[in-house]
């Protein structure tokens, strides 16, 4: 379940907020309407960000091209352009 703070009930309310950040999970906060923000607690932003693999390794992992691929070029002639 979403759990949405307005920015001055999120103010007010902070150590709830940040306890149920712990308890239930990210808490989002809205600033005139539209999501600003999410209070996640450690773990949870700990998990997000370690699970990212480094460039290289998404580089190494991404599927190989077969031996029979071929790039087809279009067969246009280039435009005319007037010096």
């Amino acid at each position: 379940m979403e759990v949405v703070w307005k920015l001055q009930d999120a103010k007010a309310q902070f150590s709830r907020v940040v306890e149920n950040a712990l308890k239930v999970g990210p808490q989002y906060v809205t600033r005139r309407g539209a999501k600003t923000v999410v209070v996640l607690s450690v773990k949870d932003y700990e998990d997000l960000i370690s699970n990212k693999p480094s460039f290289k390794e998404f580089l190494l992992n991404c599927p190989k091209m077969d031996e029979d691929f071929e790039i087809e070029r279009r067969q246009d002639y280039p435009r005319s352009i007037e010096l």
